[in-house]
Order: C-alpha cells, then structure tokens, then sequence
C-alpha cells in the first residue's frame, strides 16, 4: 500500500484468529508514531573478539544459561547430544550458567559483566554463544533482548500439551543438530526461498513489494555473478498450507523467507490461555489457511534448513508490548477509530504467562525440520524493511544481509547479529535526537530535531527489536564444508582444561556420557 499510496502508513502483520483477517488492514497513519515514548534506556553494543572468525567455536566459545532448580536440570539433560558435539567443536568443556526468572534488562547487563564476562575468567574464555533453555517465564525476554546487544543468543523451548516441558522435543531437537552438523550433506551450497502470503492485504503488499521482490531480485543477480553460492533462489508460490509444506520439503539445505500475518486473538478473545499458547503466531496463509502447530507437527519442511519468519507474534508473545504505552495512549484517547486497542488484546491477560510461539516449536521439533527460526516477538510491522527518511522506500538490506550470512554456511547467531547492528544503528540515532534536543533545552535554543523523523527511529528501533532466534545459535547450514563428518576436536595433550576443574559434574552430563563434561564441568 505504502509504495503504491505513498500515504506512509503504519502497517501491522497481525490477523484476526477467529475471521482471519487483519486487524488493521489499512493501518495507523504514519503521524500516530510521533507519540511513542522515550526509550527507558540506551542500550549496549559491546562486542566481543570481532577480530576473529565470528564461526569459530575454538575462539568465540558457546555456552548455556538455564533456569535453577530440578526442571532447569532435566533441559540440561534432554540436550546432552548438542552439548558434546559444541565440546568437540570448541575444544572445551560447556559453561553453565543458572539464572533467576524475571531478570529486567538492567539486572541481565548487571548478570553479564558479573559473571559471563568475569574478570578472573581469561578473557578468551568468555562465551560469546548463549543458547538459552526454556519459556519466557523461565529466562525472561528482557534478558534474552539484553544479552543479545553483545553475544549470539538463541532460546530453545518446547512444550507438552498440558503446559509441562516436552522433554522429548528437546532430545530430537538436540539430536537433530548434532545429526546434521556431524554428518552435513552433499550439497555444497543452499537453495534460498521467498514467501508472500497470497492474503491481499496492504501489510503483505508492502512485504511483497518491498522486502521480498527486491530480494529475490538482488539475489537472483549476486548468484548469476557468482558473489553468491546458492544452487537456487526460488519464489514459492503456494495458496495452501499443503502447497507450502510441499514447497519446503527439498532434500537440499535451504534459507526461507516467509511474510504473512500472525494470528492474535479473535475480537472477544480466546476462550482460554492454553489456546492463545497454542494458535496466536500462527501463520495466515490467506482464504482461511492457516499453518499453525498441529500442521506443522512431524512435517517434513526446510529439513536442516533455516528459517526468517516476518509475522506478529510469530517467534512469541512477551508479557509487555514495546508499543503499550503508545497504543494504550491512543486507545485511551479513542484515536483512529478505536483500531489501535484491537491491537493491545493480543498481549496475556493478567496473570497469564509469556509464551514461546506454538507453531516453530513444532517446526525445530521436527527430526525433518529446520535447525533455527528468527522471528517475531511482538507486534510486527513493516518498518524493519522501510527507510527511515521515507517509508514508502526499501531498506531490504536489513533482512537480506541476515539471509545472506546464512546462505553462506555462517552459524545462526552470526545472521542474528547482522540484523541487530541495524537495530543498534537505529537506537543510538534515536537516543542521540533526545540528547540533541536536552541540549538546546538546557542552552535555550530552538529544538533541532525532526519529530517525525524520530517517530520513524522509534518505529524502526522497536520493530527490529523484536526479532529473536529460536534455536542453537551455533546452528548452521549443514552444507558439505560445514560438516564436522564425527571428529572431535582436542587441545594439544588430548585433555580439556577449565579454570573450575575439579567441581561436581551434573548427574544428568554424567549419564550422558560427557567425557569432557565429566572431567571439568564448568558451571556458574
């Protein structure tokens, strides 16, 4: 709508579960932005040994962060597979650290400096990849948003039926990595697909026509000049959840891009919080169909593959909305129709739970399923592949680059990180026009600064904040120079050493057989 009215509207990816259509079909005018709040605080985007190969696990080192207590244990255990096959890559016992539920993103920064990156720990020690274990109520989102300003996170979570951890998906998900990295595949290079739900909407038209055709596009053009290896680039052209799982049932290694709505809760909600746990975040596909988490269960789709999902809600849904306050306000107000308090029902009710999205858990659970998902945790627009100085433009190099990294074989956290320096780029412009204007405020100057160019910042900042990995961010394609092929890799002497040898071992490595794990477990 955006390229075609050039009316800068504000379009929201998110449908209706019950009509299933979208909630705000022709969105917010782009002015409703310039009363978003202030940002609470500037975030940090310290990052550690850069002048080293950002894949390899010898330097950069991977470790765990798991909730306490017994449940805590049982994860640990559920994924003793993925833990000796990043022993083996990295040459080093596994660091585990037990965090609190609940960590605000002060208390994670605080956590980080006092013990992932302690200073009697030598520095080539400190783990830059933290794969976290469990739900939003076990790590908070605060902490997992926090954490990724300066390492390569990613959160593995998976759930029963009746809201207990499903350790089974675990272990397969566990077992699922270490199959494909030790033993890759044929193939030397990735297929790279690109998906538009077929759903007619102006926020689809706006992906179509700004992210994913220009993608495609520059990718088309990078493999016909040989800069990038891919066997195939692709436009999947699918109505159906059956044309679409047949689509991403290939036996080569692939990259998908998806855009479509995610479905929040229908105008008198759902009926309980068990099923908002189960459908919101799943996918409209258009004309009712809707690949959600029953769908999705025991497919065959992108195996070994890796997956960038733009939808509301489609990675999860947090406690709190970075767009509360906003939408609150305007809601309060009754501005444009009222629209924008359909959008604040989608959050938990009170007393409900964050969430991890039902429908990628299904998705990594699968034995034939993709190896990560990044996807959204919020509200999602379609500012994170918009330019900042006019909406109606293209900035899909924000979403490519990720997309790139990942065609290339790098790990799953690397193509996170490339989209987050963007996001970093966008807090500090929008953190610098708030100190641009104290200033003149102070020294009794007019206000230099553009309040819609703010708006746009503070869009931006939110939009592509929201996006997290689900899955090992260690994970990679499993193209044919990526494969381990079963070698374990050992420090000179054949022995693993560790500043806290000599501490007890997991009960639960110990039956894993860990050799590596048992003889010096690191844990914090």
């Amino acid at each position: 709508m955006s390229a075609l009215r050039g009316d800068r509207r504000l379009d929201l990816l998110l449908a209706d579960a019950e009509e299933l259509r979208p909630v705000l079909d022709e969105g917010l005018p782009g002015e409703a932005a310039q009363r978003g709040p202030r940002p609470r605080e500037k975030d940090s985007f310290e990052r550690k040994r850069t002048d080293a190969d950002p894949n390899d696990l010898t330097v950069q080192r991977w470790a765990v962060v798991m909730p306490r207590g017994r449940e805590g244990d049982q994860l640990l255990e559920a994924i003793a597979p993925l833990i000796r096959l990043r022993e083996e890559e990295q040459g080093a016992p596994v660091t585990v650290y037990r965090v609190p539920p609940d960590m605000d993103a002060r208390e994670a920064a605080a956590w980080r400096e006092a013990e992932c990156w302690r200073d009697d720990v030598p520095e080539d020690q400190w783990p830059y990849y933290l794969l976290l274990l469990g739900d939003l109520h076990h790590i908070s989102l605060e902490f997992q948003q926090a954490i990724a300003g300066s390492a390569l996170v990613g959160r593995v979570q998976f759930e029963g039926a009746s809201g207990e951890a499903d350790l089974d998906s675990y272990a397969a998900y566990a077992q699922k990595v270490a199959r494909f990295a030790r033993e890759g595949t044929t193939e030397p290079s990735s297929d790279m697909l690109f998906f538009v739900a077929p759903d007619g909407s102006t926020a689809t038209h706006a992906g179509a026509t700004k992210l994913v055709g220009p993608s495609l596009t520059a990718v088309q053009e990078g493999r016909d000049k040989g800069s990038l290896l891919v066997a195939s680039v692709r436009a999947i052209d699918a109505e159906t959840t059956d044309e679409l799982l047949a689509a991403g049932a290939s036996g080569r290694p692939s990259v998908l891009l998806s855009v479509s709505h995610g479905l929040g809760p229908p105008r008198r909600g759902f009926r309980s919080e068990e099923e908002q746990r189960r459908r919101q975040g799943a996918l409209l596909l258009g004309r009712g169909e809707v690949l959600d988490a029953e769908r999705m269960r025991r497919q065959r789709f992108l195996p070994g593959g890796l997956w960038f999902c733009v939808a509301c809600f489609g990675a999860g849904t947090p406690s709190a909305s970075a767009y509360h306050a906003w939408l609150s306000q305007l809601a309060k107000e009754g501005a444009y129709g009222g629209k924008a308090e359909l959008a604040l029902q989608s959050l938990p009710a009170h007393g409900h739970r964050p969430f991890v999205a039902a429908m990628p858990q299904a998705a990594l659970a699968s034995p034939e399923g993709p190896l990560g998902v990044i996807g959204h945790m919020d509200l999602a627009w379609t500012y994170s592949f918009s330019s900042v100085s006019n909406p109606a433009e293209s900035r899909k190099s924000r979403i490519l680059s990720a997309l790139r990294t990942m065609a290339r074989g790098s790990r799953a956290g690397v193509a996170l990180g490339t989209l987050l320096q963007s996001y970093g780029e966008a807090n500090d412009a929008l953190m610098a026009s708030y100190q641009l204007e104290a200033s003149a405020r102070a020294e009794g100057r007019p206000d230099p600064t553009d309040r819609v160019d703010r708006a746009r910042l503070w869009m931006l900042r939110n939009d592509l904040r929201g996006y997290v990995l689900l899955g090992d961010p260690a994970a990679r394609l499993p193209l044919r120079q990526s494969a381990l092929r079963g070698m374990a890799l050992e420090r000179p002497g054949g022995v693993v050493s560790s500043p806290y040898d000599g501490e007890p071992t997991p009960a639960s490595l110990k039956s894993a057989g860990s050799r590596a794990a048992q003889r010096s477990w690191r844990s914090t």
